[in-house]
């Protein structure tokens, strides 16, 4: 039987795939929200530019929800576990939220919304509820699934970087689903009942691949919770000090945690939050890179710029869905690999600098297609245009496995070296991930503005963060300490 650093016994291999593949019922439901929901709540009436403030839910949400969860999961001495108590709540929420997002429409219908007039305020109402309700369920199921595999891995440094990997993994599937899913015009047939009078047949189809969401979330996750039991052991005595007091997660027992924090663990947020300033650029503005410079419409022109444009949003998604295939094939591939470059960090060092040359070639691929434009009017790119672009959606899929996967490892390694609580410090490192992307969402439409309009100033800071990030891991960055180093903690996977 194999035994993690602290000679507790370590859960099969197969626990850590059951539980790792809550991460594609999570996913699923985040590719539905980024390719159709933008659309939909326009139809309810919503202006486009104040659809945009909605999108600050998730990394609102994942400042809040992350740390308050973790530390109560942590702390929590449930019958039933740490963690489970969490994640069934959590996906319980989705079930409620996917109702209220899915069924806006009708509900709205039913309390008073004519069918006749574009703004329908109840249904605007009932969606915002139903979206920000998602987002904070999504994030309440995140984090502690990334501290159950840590439990699970009985700090085995080795089985944490797989378990990661295999968290990253079903993402990948998750996306490839959703949006797959996402382009079926027709799947409303598979559940008629969904289209009403209030609700038309995109609408149908957005509440058909909700409820499908919803199962597939509710499968996997009862899965897990009944398959892969908890060991009720008591808390450490770093988690138990002081518990008699009132848990406020953003008060002292926080704050204390910012405070007690090792260097290696601030040196990787800061390596994160970099990352991530890296890639948020491309993560929000790639279809709309693609429908306005590479394929050269506007999303509010005349009727033939807004159908160029929106044939390069789907040429888009089609390079998302590719870039998910990618980043399922080597989120398998990040254990071998990181042993023959030398390490996790190294590894990840070697990926942003992919990631970087990724988005210096928008620039390249962006002159070749307004060139194109200039001499043949306003066409779709030819072949090679197209396929440079899909490409550079294609490679990011490598850099995307890593980002998804090692950061998290090692904020396991590191702070089980410490003594500090999986759940606590996997939720600060989401902190690393959510500060960029509102900081990006604050500075990239000036930077547009500054330089004359147009996705490529974004990608271009997006390139030098990553270049950063890479020189942070490479010469900044510790290695994770050795397994012989690490002291006698608490295992917290059944077995």
């Amino acid at each position: 039987m194999e035994h993690g650093g602290n000679g507790e016994a370590m859960a099969p291999l197969w626990k850590i795939i059951v539980v790792s593949s809550i991460a594609a019922g999570v996913q699923f439901g985040w590719a539905l929200q980024l390719s159709l929901l933008t659309p939909y709540v326009q139809q309810l009436g919503v202006p486009h530019a104040w659809s945009s403030f909605m999108w600050l839910c998730g990394p609102i949400s994942g400042l809040v929800v992350q740390p308050t969860v973790g530390y109560f999961s942590d702390r929590t001495t449930n019958r039933f576990g740490r963690r489970r108590p969490f994640i069934v709540a959590g996906a319980g929420f989705v079930a409620v939220a996917v109702f209220l997002i899915g069924f806006s429409a009708d509900l709205g219908h039913r309390a008073g919304d004519s069918l006749h007039t574009p703004m329908k305020p109840r249904a605007v109402a009932i969606y915002v509820i139903g979206f920000w309700m998602l987002d904070v369920a999504n994030n309440m199921l995140q984090g502690p699934c990334r501290a159950f595999l840590a439990d699970l891995s009985a700090n085995n440094h080795k089985r944490m970087r797989v378990a990661n990997a295999f968290f990253s993994f079903f993402m990948a599937v998750g996306n490839v689903t959703g949006y797959g899913v996402g382009t079926i015009n027709n799947l409303h047939k598979f559940l008629p009942f969904t289209t009403t009078v209030a609700c038309d047949i995109y609408c149908a189809n957005l509440k058909t691949s909700f409820l499908i969401d919803v199962v597939v979330l509710l499968v996997v996750t009862i899965t897990a919770v009944t398959l892969v039991k908890e060991t009720v052991v008591p808390l450490p005595k770093e988690l138990a000090n002081g518990d008699a007091a009132p848990m406020t997660p953003f008060g002292k027992e926080v704050t204390a945690a910012f405070k007690n924090l090792t260097k290696p663990m601030w040196l990787l947020y800061l390596m994160t939050a970099l990352n991530w300033i890296a890639w948020f650029p491309f993560i929000l503005y790639d279809t709309d890179w693609m429908g306005l410079e590479v394929y050269g419409g506007k999303a509010h022109g005349t009727g033939e710029q807004k159908r160029v444009y929106d044939l390069g949003v789907h040429a888009g998604a089609l390079g998302l869905m590719l870039n998910s295939v990618v980043l399922a094939f080597f989120s398998l591939l990040i254990e071998p690999v990181g042993k023959l470059v030398g390490g996790l960090k190294t590894w990840w060092a070697l990926v942003n600098i992919v990631l970087a040359i990724g988005l210096f070639c928008t620039i390249p691929v962006t002159r070749m297609a307004k060139a194109y434009r200039a001499t043949h009017g306003m066409v779709p790119p030819p072949a090679h245009i197209k396929g440079g672009a899909l490409g550079i959606f294609s490679v990011l899929g490598i850099p995307l496995s890593v980002t998804y996967s090692v950061p998290f490892a090692l904020a396991s390694i590191y702070s089980s070296t410490a003594g500090a609580g999986q759940g606590l410090s996997l939720g600060i490192v989401n902190i690393a991930v959510c500060v960029p992307q509102m900081i990006v969402a604050a500075v990239s439409g000036r930077l547009d503005q500054a330089f004359g309009g147009g996705n490529l100033p974004a990608f271009i800071m997006g390139g030098i963060a990553a270049v950063v990030s890479s020189l942070v891991a490479l010469f900044v960055l510790p290695n994770p300490p050795s397994q012989a180093s690490v002291p006698v903690l608490i295992a917290g996977g059944g077995h």
